[in-house]
Parts: structure tokens; C-alpha cells; sequence
């Protein structure tokens, strides 16, 4: 079960965009597996893909089609990652953005695949194009909901989240989805996320918005320290309201990039809540840093620590392993001006055991749902925050069985 509060706000349609569902069997009977975003023409779209040098068939059909036009169409399925499948891999995936394109007008590289699932597996390509008539019949702008209980894989609830802003007279909306809950270090972008929102952004300034964007959420959560070979984050705008938005400096672009910062932070934490197995959210904040990769790897450290993690699972307050992470992150500093809090209890002042702390105060801390590790470097102005998990029996068994 996710940890804390994981219900969605209603996710609102955005004009110029619509989802279409079907199931198409990709690998499980009696489960909506597929999904078609239509895109209006005269929209931008933007993608962050992964850092994973292993990188999945569609990946690396994304990064191709999207520097030759703007994507009309994405063609989402859940069950099978179409990674480490060679060139047969990319042959079907390309057969199935066929298939979506002879059927809707567009240009082969008008439409964008994406996969999760099981690596190393066949991607059932007919069954796919099978199912796309079904899909298409399908959309409507009131599927997001839909879209994102159809697009999980080991999730155990959809994640999505929407927000309306209103400059000058004019309200924006975003809404946004996404998937994951393992093989979670993101290192670019979420396992899948789709964002969207109607106002007018240059290309070039939505690319800018994303990568940023992600950099300050997708690139800051962690359940197991891995990186999917099918991580991607697609952002699009649809252009439908307002005036063109083409640089920082227009009066409503702080407005709406706050906007999508909302939208794609509450999906990264719905991620974690949803980490398999996890009973505990863990945000890890380090200031103090010399600089914010100081920060960044010492929060990382942390957050990835499995002694850590299993601590917090069992509400264990063995402080000591969160000191030994600190000192191992590769970044310097004097232990002397180190000290950590867990939520309002300090634990550790100036390297050393903080005065008056009690394990009973520890524990009662780690025993919540959710919990904060401050970490004050005492080096310098900068500063950092990475979400995280506790690490339980229930990701061994999780995974252990996840291709049955």
C-alpha cells in the first residue's frame, strides 16, 4: 500500500489534447494497456529521456522523430519495455508508429512510442496495431484519469495531479500523469510522465521548462537507485490560451512554470509514496553545502543507503548510518560543523551526539509516515532536497515475482 495521502485532485482536459484506452493484451488479459494521445496541430512538445546508456527501442525512437517534426501523436503501452530487444525491437515499434500514422494522416515521425514493462521481451506488435481502431474510437479529453490507472505497471495507484492559474484575466491549466514505483532514480525524468497544458510556449522555451522542471523533481526521487531504460517525460502545450509565451520575461511565464513545477512535483512524490513496498516517506534536505552538487550527492547518499532505508522501515533510530553516508557521499568537509535533525528532533550537533537526544525521541520520529532528514553541512549557502523510501521485506517480494 502507498504511504500517507496519494488521492488525486480531478484531472481537468486540456483543450487541444485528447486519450483514447483500449486493451490490446500486450502481455495480461481483462487490463487497458494502451493508450493514444492526439495532439491539435500547433502545439510544442518537449521530452527529457534517460540517462541509461541500455536505452530502450522507443527511447531511441523518440529522440529521432522528435527532431524531424512536431509529434501529433504518443502511442503508450504497458506490459512490455521493448528494451534490450536489438533491431528487432526498433522495427516493431516503428511498425506500430506506422500503423497509427497511415490510420490518422500523419507522418511516421509525427507519433512517438513509448513502453514499460518487462525488459528483454518481444514487443507483440500486431496485437498492438490490433488495438489502436479500439483507441482511437476511445478519445476524449476526459480520459486522463483513465491514462494514468492505464499506464502502470507495478503501481498500486495512479498518479496524477492538475492545476489552474489565472494571470490577467487568463487561466492556464495543467495536468499531468505518470507511472512508477521501481527501478526508480529517474536520472533525467520519471519511469513515463505526460504533462501538458494549454497555454502557448515556444518549442525552445517548453524544452527549457522541462529540463529545469525535471532537474527540481523527476531528478530528485529515488526508491532504488536504479535507472529505467525506458525513462521518459513528454511536455506538451497546446497553445489553445494566451498569447505566445517565448520568453522568461513575459508577465505570465513565472505564473505557469510554477504551475507545471506543482503538477510534476506531486507526481514524483505520488512516486515515491507509491515506491514497492514502501511504509515510509523520507524527504532527505541538505544545506549548508559548498555548492548544490555537494548538496545533491550527500542527499543521494542518503537516500540510497539500504542500511538507511531497512532503519527507517523498522523505525530502528540507528542514527550511525545516516552519519556514514554523509561521510562517504565524496564530498568534503569538517565533521565538526555536521549536524543532523529528524523532523524537530536533533540527533546530531557538531559531529557529535546532540545534547539531551534520547533513542525513544528517535524512534517516535522514525515510527511516523513521513519524515524529514535535515543535514546541515556548515560549509557554505547551498542546498538540496531528495525524496525517498524505506526499504521493506515487500520490494524483494515485489520483484522477486514480477515477470509471473
Amino acid at each position: 500500500m502507498p504511504v500517507g495521502d496519494v488521492s488525486l485532485v480531478p484531472l481537468l482536459p486540456i483543450r487541444g489534447l485528447k486519450i483514447g484506452i483500449c486493451e490490446a493484451h500486450v502481455r495480461y488479459e481483462n487490463r487497458r494497456d494502451l493508450t493514444v494521445f492526439k495532439i491539435d496541430d500547433g502545439a510544442s512538445v518537449a521530452v527529457v529521456a534517460t540517462q541509461n546508456h541500455f536505452v530502450a527501442a522507443p527511447v531511441q525512437i523518440v529522440r529521432k522523430h522528435i527532431q524531424k517534426k512536431t509529434p501529433r501523436y504518443l502511442l503508450i503501452n504497458t506490459g512490455n519495455a521493448n528494451a534490450g530487444t536489438g533491431q528487432d525491437g526498433i522495427n516493431r515499434a516503428l511498425a506500430t508508429c506506422q500503423a497509427l500514422a497511415d490510420k490518422t494522416g500523419v507522418s511516421v515521425c509525427q507519433v512517438l512510442p513509448y513502453s514499460t514493462g518487462v525488459i528483454g521481451e518481444s514487443l507483440p506488435d500486431k496485437r498492438i496495431i490490433a488495438g489502436l481502431d479500439k483507441a482511437l474510437a476511445d478519445l476524449t479529453a476526459d480520459n486522463w484519469l483513465s491514462c494514468a490507472h492505464s499506464i502502470m505497471t507495478t503501481d498500486t495507484t495512479p498518479k496524477g495531479h492538475s492545476v489552474q492559474t489565472t494571470i490577467d484575466g487568463t487561466t492556464y491549466t495543467v495536468t499531468g500523469v505518470g507511472k512508477g514505483a521501481g527501478m526508480i532514480r529517474p536520472n533525467m525524468a520519471t519511469m513515463l510522465g505526460f504533462v501538458a497544458t494549454d497555454a502557448n510556449i515556444s518549442p525552445k522555451l517548453l524544452q527549457k521548462i522541462l529540463v529545469d522542471l525535471t532537474n527540481q523533481t523527476f531528478n530528485r526521487i529515488t526508491v532504488d537507485g536504479d535507472t529505467s531504460t525506458n525513462d521518459c517525460c513528454t511536455l506538451i502545450a497546446t497553445a489553445k490560451t494566451g498569447d505566445l509565451i517565448d520568453s522568461e520575461n513575459h508577465t505570465h511565464y513565472q505564473a505557469i512554470y510554477q504551475a507545471i513545477k506543482e503538477v510534476m512535483l506531486k507526481i514524483a512524490w505520488l512516486i515515491v509514496k507509491d515506491g514497492e513496498g514502501a511504509t515510509k516517506f523520507i524527504t532527505v534536505k541538505v544545506t549548508g553545502g559548498k555548492t548544490m552538487g555537494d548538496c545533491t550527492k550527500v542527499a543521494y547518499a542518503v537516500a540510497h543507503s539500504s542500511l538507511v532505508k531497512t532503519a527507517f522501515f523498522a523505525s530502528d533510530p540507528n542514527w550511525g548510518r545516516i552519519l556514514a553516508a554523509v561521510g562517504y557521499a565524496g564530498v568534503p568537509f569538517d565533521q565538526k560543523c555536521v549536524s543532523v535533525s529528524l523532523d524537530e528532533i536533533a540527533i546530531c550537533q557538531r559531529g557529535g551526539l546532540a545534547e539531551g537526544y534520547t533513542e525513544v525521541q528517535g524512534q517516535a520520529v522514525m515510527s511516523r509516515p513521513e519524515i524529514t532528514i535535515s543535514i546541515d553541512l556548515g560549509q557554505g549557502d547551498y542546498t538540496d532536497t531528495v525524496y525517498t523510501c524505506d526499504l521493506s521485506h515487500e520490494y524483494v517480494s515485489i520483484n522477486a515475482d514480477y515477470r509471473s
